[in-house]
């Protein structure tokens, strides 16, 4: 079975950091891309971020671009997302999805697999 196991969320103070990992097992590693994407209350699901193990690219949203960081340890089969300069309005569940690489996007647009989510509070 395919699992998806997020971790690294808690409670930050504005400005704080945090690293959130993504530990997937019965995949095939490189044939995946993995994506955070984050609910807030009230809103809808947004797509942080992804990177393309088959290649080592990665999109990061503009929302977040310039704090977050999103990089892969293949030999671990986890993704990590690092955090910096939180901001209250990041405050949201993250979760990790994996979907099949495709050439044609870093990113594709279908998610196959998700994990189970881990809470990230910012605190003002």
């Amino acid at each position: 079975d395919v699992q998806l196991q997020a971790s690294g969320g808690g409670l930050v103070q504005t400005g704080g950091s945090l690293r959130l990992s993504c530990a997937a097992s019965g995949l095939t590693f490189d044939d995946y891309a993995i994506a955070w994407f984050r609910q807030a209350p009230g809103k809808e699901r947004e797509g942080v971020s992804c990177i393309n193990n088959s290649d080592g690219r990665s999109y990061v949203a503009d929302s977040v671009k310039g704090r977050f960081t999103i990089s892969s340890d293949n030999a671990k089969n986890t993704v990590y997302l690092q955090m910096n300069s939180l901001k209250p309005e990041d405050t949201a569940v993250y979760y990790c999805a994996a979907g099949t690489v495709v050439v044609t996007a870093i990113c594709p647009g279908r998610w196959d697999y998700w994990g189970q989510g881990t809470l990230v509070t910012v605190s003002s």
